[in-house]
C-alpha cells in the first residue's frame, strides 16, 4: 500500500506537469527517466527520491516545498492554512478536474484581463 505522503507528493507532481501542459513522456525526457517511473510516481506507486523530486523540482520550475504544500491539512492537522477557507471547497481539489480545468484557463488569460476576472468572481462570490 502506498504511503500517504508519497500519493500526495504524486498528485502534486501530476497537479504541476498539467498545469504547464506537459506530458509524461516530456517531464520523463527532462529528468532521464522512461515515463511509466512518472506514472508510478504520479500514483504514488513508487517513491520519489530527494535528487530525482529536485530535477522534476527544475523541470516543471517549482521549489522543491511546492510538493509538500497542503501535506499537514490533508492528513488531519488542522492549522495550517485553514483559516478563513470556505468550507464548500471540495477535499481533493486537485483531483477535480474542473477546478484545475478553470486554473488552467485562468492562466492562459493575459495578466490585466485576469485581474479584472478575478475582481468579478470575488463580487459574484460575495453575493452568493
Amino acid at each position: 500500500m502506498a504511503h500517504p505522503v508519497d500519493v500526495h507528493v504524486g498528485k502534486r507532481i501530476r497537479q504541476r506537469r498539467w498545469l504547464v501542459g506537459m506530458t509524461q513522456q516530456k517531464l520523463a525526457e527532462s529528468v532521464g527517466i522512461k515515463f511509466q517511473q512518472i506514472q508510478k510516481y504520479e500514483t504514488g506507486a513508487n517513491r520519489v527520491s530527494a535528487s530525482r523530486l529536485w530535477d522534476i523540482a527544475e523541470a516543471l520550475d517549482v521549489d522543491v516545498s511546492f510538493f509538500f504544500e497542503g501535506l499537514n491539512t490533508e492528513h488531519g492537522n488542522e492549522g495550517a492554512g485553514t483559516e478563513g477557507a470556505p468550507h464548500d471547497l471540495p477535499q481533493d481539489l486537485i483531483g477535480d478536474k474542473e477546478a484545475m480545468d478553470l486554473v488552467r484557463s485562468y492562466y492562459a488569460i493575459p495578466e490585466n484581463q485576469r485581474r479584472r476576472l478575478f475582481e468579478l468572481a470575488r463580487v459574484l462570490s460575495d453575493v452568493a
